[in-house]
Parts: structure tokens; C-alpha cells; sequence
């Protein structure tokens, strides 16, 4: 009889001979359908050949071969497609048997647009859709905010959205305290406001020495002119473009546009530092924890990671690295044609790159060690979890469930998940009640989200969350009931669950825990105990954010998105002419009439609305 890596290898065996050899990318796929591997070749048929004849397979890629039960190719044009296609298949589909980059997001750009009278000063994520300069990437919101106010500082431009601008009859609070200059009603000329705009747009990509000088001589006319207020803001400004040069090291590197990236793995565990230099100055570092094989070596993790990384973002010209890097040329050569410049990545070698690179390097090393503590402080709690109520010894997920609501108003249910590296944001979910009876029924609303969670999990069984280890619900003996009655209805009898009362006083450290039949009390100082508070109050944070933004958002809602008819459009012209939904309803007919954009028929039934 022939095991399953034979089994696994003569699938791929026989496919060989149907492939083109060309490039492309190939998925290794299990009995059920789920993509173990996805890998890209130069010539396919070729890649695949060293499954079948290497007698020294690594055992991670053996047990990979052993599950193999089908195989799947989409040919490219050419290897730096393949490659592109490649990164973006692990990136949707994280398949187990690959390296993988976690916890990826976008990064915040500081944006100014180029077509509006009054430019704005803003930061976004996301696609780059509007017209107008990008700066960036930070590292993070806080560094993006951080340069924000010091270009407020420096060059007084607006922050405030364009329905505010438009609806301001006197300047607002950062007009003040001289973060702007009150474009809003006036206090500068268009001319004046555009010549800043330009001035922040110099400095920001890295024109600071002359704006400089340009403010110090208007700093010294001002005086002389005996103007001293203008000179004081002058001064003002001045020390804050000296603070932003000071903290942001400018001169430190000399670097223009470059990512510093380095890698250092230790006991089987990595951490990728991400240092962004643009404009020769440092906007943030971010640190990157990659799934992987023990075994993987730094330059195969560096190599998987960088196509990852950058499937989603701008590219800089430069890119360094603390360790070569597998396949080089093909990465460069990917990356240029992407954003159709020429882009280098190298080792670090001269000294204000192994300066800078052994730095990120040093972050990348206490960064990793901080989370393997964390990592093991946590294995012990689960497993102090799990041995104090004869729990399954391999606890691997927990999940927190908590409900919101007032008197029965937006009401939600949270879902937060917690695993040896902490809390699991990616895995959190809001579940909106839908049950009208149930909206004021914490035993009805814990009856709704359970059923529609686990439900969906089994009759999906892929593309769902997979199952927890355990739950935790914020609640008494009735929580747990009516828990266990949902999750016994859909047959996970085995899916232990623990539930947390407050107190009489409803004081911590004075709680309740249910499980099955009995009642345990944890001694006050009790580590376990402080264990899960933390999980129930983290549960209940998200559950009381989530619940505050829905309740905005609803009470947010103007009365204008209830006339049939009013678009966005409509409704923008409504506000800008009348500054409120209030004052659309006191409008009078001929008002609504005059307004560009709303016809006869839609100005009588904007006003039949309000008035019948």
C-alpha cells in the first residue's frame, strides 16, 4: 500500500507532464479543497520535479506533500509577474505550509491636495484616489499626527474637513493658539495661503534650509517694521521647524528615500524592523513578527517577506537590509517595473547605513525578546487557566464574549480572542442584534450572537473563524445556561465555557466563576484571577467602544437621509446653503426652491416632509 508522501508526490508526478514550461505560480491543495502552499517558478515543470526526485526533502515540506491531493497552475508572461502573483495569492489565502507576513495593514500618508482653493492638511490610508501630494508612509498614526502639528506650527494651514470650512462664520480655537491661519473667514489671502501650502510642501520633502532663511527675514522685517506680533509668530515658527529637525535627525543618515530593514531571529521566532527615511527624515519604524518554520533561515524569511510587505505599498528607490537577500536581482528587477523607477536593495555597507541598520537590527532584537516573555508569561496562564478547571491541556484560543446596549438601543455583541502572543485585534468581531424582542434581553442578545457565530463556523467549515479552545462570557449562572443550551443545540458539547459574575458590589476581585455544575472564587491577588479580568475587561472596552460608535454614527444620521429622493449630492447642497438639517425643516418653500440642484417636485416633498 502506498503512503500518503507517495500518494502526494504521484500527484504532482503525473501533473508534471501537462504544464507548460513557462512561468508562473502553483497551489498544492489537501482532500478538502484548502490551499497548503502557493509558490511561483521560472519554468514550472522544472520546480516541480525537485518535489518528486529530491530524496532529502525538509520535513515540513514532506508533510506538506503527504496532504497534497491536488495541484493547481496559473501560468505568467514572465518570473516578475509570477513573483507579484505569488505575493498576492499568501497574502489572501495565508496558506499554512508558507512564510507569511502577520498583522499587515496600509500606512498613514500626510496628504495636502493640489485643486482645492484652500488646501487642506490631512492624513490617509488606503488608496492614493484623490488628486494631490502624498507623503510618507509613517510608521504610525501617532508619528503621522506628530508631523501634523508641527506643520500646523510652522505653516498655519487648515486641519478642520470641508463642511466645517464652509459652514465658519469666525475662526475656531486653532486660530487662537496660532495653529492656522483663519482661511475659513478671511484672516489670510488666497495668494498668502497657497504661497504657505507650497512652502509646507517644500519642507516636507526635505527644502527645510531655505524656508528657514525665509522665515528668519521675515522674523527681522517684521521687527523692524515694528510689528511684533507678526515677528513673534515668525519666531514661533521658527522654533518649531528647529524642533522637527532636532527630533527627526535629519542630517543623521542622509537618507533620501529609503526603507531600513532588518531581521533577527532567535529560538525559532523573528522580528522584522521597518525604518521609513523619506526627505532625509526618520517617519517611524514598525516591527513585523512573520509566520514560519523553525528551521527557515533569515534570508528565506527576508526574501518571502519583502514581496508581502510590499504588495500593497510605494516602494521607495532604496531598500537596506542587514543580511543578503535570496533572488535579488528578480526582486529588484519586480519592484523597479512596478513603480517603473529604479530600485535598489542592498546590504548595508557603508557606515551610515551599518549605522542605521544595526540600530533597526537592535530594535528588532529587543522587540522579539519582549514578545517571547510575553509569549511565555502567557503559555503559563493558559495553562494555569486550563489545569484550575480541568480544562483540555492544549488551550490554544479563548474567546470573550460581552454585550451593549442602552435600554434596548443599538445593541451589540462583542466577540475578542486571546492566544499565547495576546490579544488576536484581527480575530475581534462586532455582531449587531437583529432580533427585535431579544434587544433588551442579555440572555436573548448572548443566545443571538453565540448561535450566529458557532452556526456559521460549521456549516462553513472554511473562510470562518475557526473554533476557540474555550469561551469566556461576561456573566452569572444564567449566561452560562442559556450558553451551554446554544452551543449544545449545535452539537459542540466538548466546547468548554467558563462565565465571570461581578459581585454583590460588583467590585473586582470579588467575582464569581461558573463551570459546568460548580462555583469557584479565586483568592484576591490570585495572578489567574487578574488573568481574567483582563480578558473580561478587554472583552467589555470593545464591546462599550463598538456599541458608543454605533450609537453616534445612528445619532449622526440627519433627518435628511429619510426623504426618498436625497442623495448625497442633494443633501451636500442642502447643508452648504442652510449650515443645518434644523434649518432645511424651518425653510420655507420658495427658499428650498432657490437653492441649485433641487427641483420643483424634490423642494415639495422636502418641504410636504416636514410640514404635513
Amino acid at each position: 500500500m502506498i503512503n500518503s508522501l507517495e500518494l502526494g508526490k504521484k500527484v504532482i508526478k503525473d501533473k508534471i507532464p501537462l504544464i507548460p514550461k513557462n512561468p508562473g505560480v502553483y497551489k498544492m491543495l489537501s482532500s478538502t479543497g484548502e490551499i497548503l502552499y502557493i509558490g511561483k517558478a521560472k519554468n514550472i515543470p522544472n520546480r516541480l520535479k525537485s518535489y518528486v526526485t529530491d530524496s532529502n526533502l525538509p520535513i515540513r515540506t514532506e508533510r506538506m506533500l503527504s496532504l497534497t491531493h491536488n495541484l493547481e497552475t496559473t501560468t505568467t508572461s514572465n518570473e516578475s509577474e509570477a513573483l507579484l502573483l505569488e505575493a498576492n495569492l499568501i497574502k489572501k489565502h495565508k496558506p499554512r505550509y508558507n512564510i507569511l507576513l502577520r498583522d499587515d495593514k496600509s500606512f498613514p500618508y500626510i496628504y495636502i491636495g493640489n485643486k482645492d482653493k484652500w488646501p487642506q492638511l490631512t492624513k490617509l490610508r488606503g488608496k492614493k484616489s484623490k488628486s494631490g501630494y502624498y507623503f510618507g508612509p509613517f510608521a504610525s498614526i501617532g508619528s503621522a499626527n506628530w508631523t501634523i502639528k508641527i506643520l500646523q506650527k510652522i505653516f498655519l494651514l487648515r486641519v478642520c474637513d470641508d463642511t466645517v470650512f464652509k459652514n465658519r462664520d469666525r475662526p475656531c480655537i486653532l486660530y487662537q493658539i496660532k495653529r492656522c491661519s483663519g482661511p475659513c473667514v478671511g484672516h489670510i489671502g488666497e495668494k498668502d495661503y497657497l504661497s504657505t501650502v507650497n512652502n509646507a510642501i517644500d519642507f516636507i520633502s526635505g527644502k527645510s534650509r531655505r524656508i528657514q532663511i525665509s522665515l528668519s527675514k521675515e522674523m527681522e522685517k517684521a521687527s523692524k517694521e515694528l510689528d511684533y506680533e507678526k515677528a513673534a509668530i515668525a519666531r514661533d515658527r521658527i522654533k518649531a521647524l528647529t524642533q522637527i529637525q532636532t527630533s527627526q535627525k535629519i542630517n543623521q543618515t542622509n537618507l533620501s528615500e529609503a526603507d531600513v530593514i532588518s531581521i533577527y531571529k532567535e529560538t525559532g521566532k523573528t522580528c522584522i524592523q521597518v525604518f521609513f527615511f523619506r526627505s532625509k527624515q526618520n517617519w517611524g519604524n514598525q516591527a513585523f513578527y512573520p509566520k514560519h518554520d523553525t528551521d527557515d533561515k533569515v534570508e528565506e524569511i527576508l526574501s518571502s517577506f519583502l514581496p508581502q510587505f510590499y504588495e500593497n505599498k510605494t516602494i521607495p528607490s532604496l531598500i537596506i537590509t542587514n543580511v543578503e537577500t535570496n533572488e535579488k536581482k528578480l526582486l529588484e528587477k519586480t519592484f523597479s517595473l512596478k513603480e517603473n523607477k529604479q530600485i535598489a536593495i542592498k546590504k548595508a555597507k557603508a557606515k551610515n547605513e551599518l549605522s542605521i541598520s544595526k540600530l533597526a537590527e537592535k530594535n528588532a532584537k529587543q522587540a522579539l525578546k519582549q514578545k517571547l516573555i510575553q509569549s511565555d508569561t502567557n503559555n503559563n496562564l493558559i495553562d494555569s487557566l486550563a489545569a484550575k478547571f480541568n480544562l483540555n491541556s492544549n488551550l490554544d484560543l479563548i474567546e470573550v464574549y460581552d454585550n451593549s446596549h442602552i435600554q434596548g438601543t443599538d445593541s451589540i455583541g462583542a466577540l475578542i480572542c486571546f492566544g499565547n502572543e495576546g490579544f488576536i485585534k484581527k480575530r475581534y468581531r462586532k455582531f449587531n442584534i437583529k432580533d427585535e424582542k431579544v434587544k433588551n434581553d442579555d440572555y436573548g442578545m448572548m443566545k443571538e450572537v453565540l448561535f450566529r457565530r458557532f452556526s456559521k463556523a460549521i456549516k462553513e467549515k472554511s473562510g470562518s473563524l475557526s473554533l476557540p479552545d474555550l469561551i469566556l462570557i461576561d456573566g452569572g449562572k444564567g449566561q452560562y445556561s442559556v450558553s451551554r443550551e446554544v452551543l449544545n443545540e449545535l452539537g459542540l458539547h466538548d466546547l468548554p465555557i467558563l462565565a465571570v459574575a461581578k459581585g454583590k458590589k460588583r467590585n473586582a476581585g470579588e467575582e464569581k466563576i461558573y463551570h459546568k455544575n460548580k462555583e469557584y472564587i479565586l483568592n484576591k491577588n490570585d495572578p489567574l484571577l487578574f488573568f481574567i479580568q483582563r480578558l473580561r475587561d478587554e472583552a467589555h472596552r470593545f464591546a462599550i467602544s463598538t456599541h458608543r460608535a454605533k450609537r453616534k454614527k445612528n445619532l449622526s444620521k440627519s433627518l435628511l437621509d429619510q426623504i426618498d429622493g436625497i442623495g448625497k449630492q442633494r443633501k451636500r447642497a442642502l447643508l452648504n446653503h442652510f449650515g443645518s438639517a434644523r434649518a432645511v425643516e424651518s425653510a420655507s418653500l420658495e427658499d428650498l426652491k432657490a437653492i441649485e440642484g433641487i427641483e420643483d417636485n424634490i423642494a415639495n416633498k422636502i418641504y410636504n416632509y416636514f410640514h404635513e
